[in-house]
């Protein structure tokens, strides 16, 4: 199950409307040019004042130890006092120092109360973090319902998270959460677009697997691909069957390698088919692998070297040579362990097992 973290809002609050010139759309443009002593100069005697506005965002800045040094009880201090005058943002992000017990005592049941003050106004990650109390018993008897229906509220005014977990919700079904594939790529799709990873290989995934949609791996694949490229590594996983069965893409050795090669060699591990199949390929085509190879050789063989050199503090010739000669052998240690295991985990009897369904990991 993916973990979800409750967030701080960040971001600077500036009064609606046209911007008036004075202290505070002064602190607003000096933040917005990274001159956080300004800013914390023009909004301290605001905030000192009662400004809820400026009490927030010197909030905000303690928390992130912008322009001050970082201080967590400092930050509720200014939380709390624009939450006191009913400001949503500072009582939902209240309610998250409460949840993490960062600067107060961890209290989920006080977190709930601010956020729900906070959800109230309609403030969306306020919503979303109400949501995900209710969904894990933080603070609030378990109520999957009551979930679904913060989640909605937060989803519909367009907050990717809250998208993501409706998605999950109904994917997966809850009490009094009807299963709903339909629904569940509804949702994804509509966080997907917005540009989020988790959204993006959980899309992929119904594609590949036909749930609420026809099944696709040309769109698998295309959905995949953008996680991938965002560092996702279960998407990067996916996409790298898709490449080494052909599924949706053109069969591509040298993607799946891109992709796929520490999930080849845990299947291989488990005797699986597609696993041994796929490391038999690379071993005719070894050459793929020499810059995983010597990557990974030049990085641990390097790293090792030096840590000692720092302990043992040898002549800098020595260690260079070292270095060097780690570099080499970590190298060829890892391609000789590559072909041990296509060797040792190769089909042995002459017999072909049946083809299946690529394996994916599932929408976390």
């Amino acid at each position: 199950m993916r973990l979800l973290k409750l967030l701080l809002l960040i971001l600077v609050v500036c009064a609606a409307g046209p911007a008036v010139a004075g202290p505070f759309e002064d602190g607003a443009a000096a933040y917005a040019k990274g001159d956080y002593g300004t800013a914390l100069r023009l909004w301290r005697p605001l905030a000192e004042q009662g400004d809820a506005r400026a009490q927030y965002n010197l909030g905000l800045m303690y928390t992130n130890g912008l322009g001050v040094p970082q201080d967590d009880a400092t930050a509720v201090s200014w939380y709390r006092k624009a939450a006191e005058q009913g400001f949503a943002a500072a009582q939902s992000n209240l309610g998250v120092m409460y949840t993490n017990g960062r600067g107060v005592p961890q209290n989920y049941a006080t977190a709930v109360s601010w956020y729900r003050k906070a959800a109230e106004q309609g403030f969306a990650e306020a919503q979303f973090n109400l949501g995900f109390m209710y969904a894990n018993a933080n603070g609030v008897p378990i109520d999957f319902v009551e979930a679904v229906s913060w989640y909605l509220k937060a989803a519909e005014q367009g907050q990717a998270d809250a998208q993501i977990r409706l998605g999950d919700m109904y994917h997966k079904g809850h009490t009094g959460v009807p299963q709903d594939y339909a629904a569940a790529v509804a949702w994804y799709r509509k966080a997907a677009d917005q540009g989020n990873a988790d959204a993006q290989h959980n899309l992929g995934v119904m594609y590949a697997n036909g749930q609420g949609v026809a099944q696709d791996y040309a769109t698998a694949a295309s959905w995949s691909r953008k996680a991938a490229e965002q560092g996702f590594a279960a998407a990067q996983s996916n996409l790298g069957v898709l490449y080494a069965n052909a599924k949706g893409v053109p069969q591509d050795d040298a993607a799946a390698v891109l992709w796929y090669p520490m999930v080849a060699f845990l299947l291989a591990l488990i005797g699986d088919w597609k696993g041994n199949r796929f490391l038999l390929r690379l071993t005719r085509r070894w050459w793929l692998l020499l810059p995983g190879a010597i990557g990974v050789g030049l990085v641990s063989g390097l790293s090792v070297n030096l840590v000692l050199g720092a302990l043992f503090r040898p002549p800098l010739s020595a260690v260079v040579s070292a270095a060097i000669g780690g570099a080499a052998f970590h190298a060829i240690f890892s391609v000789s362990v590559i072909l041990w295991l296509a060797w040792w985990f190769a089909p042995t009897d002459g017999r072909s097992k049946p083809p299946r369904k690529p394996e994916y990991p599932g929408v976390l």
